[in-house]
């Protein structure tokens, strides 16, 4: 099992969850973030740490989310690590909320 970055992340973009985790598998896209499937070690020190509470357990993810758990393969192999903390997008807290967010995701 893995963990997987849901929709929630799109358009906030929080790296708390990246200072953290201590195989760095985090990859960053432009509004987004996703995990590695292949370097996750499902330690789970990042779910606590994600203020949009966008990070699930696979078999944990809300059956609306499933398809993300292709996604953050998919784009975890395009997208390059991120390893440090970031400053989050400006207006995250406003997107922090918004639901179906899928559609502004920028690859």
């Amino acid at each position: 099992m893995t963990y997987v970055v849901s929709e929630s992340c799109i358009k906030c973009k929080y790296t708390d969850c990246v200072e953290v985790c201590p195989v760095d598998c985090f990859r960053e896209g432009p509004n987004f973030l996703v995990i590695d499937p292949d370097e996750c070690i499902d330690c789970t020190l990042c779910v606590a740490e994600c203020p949009a509470e966008a990070i699930y357990a696979e078999d944990d993810l809300p059956e609306s989310q499933r398809q993300l758990i292709a996604l953050n393969a998919e784009l975890a192999k395009q997208w390059k690590p991120i390893v440090e903390k970031r400053d989050a997008a400006a207006d995250a807290d406003e997107w922090r909320d918004v639901k179906d967010k899928l559609r502004f995701l920028e690859r």
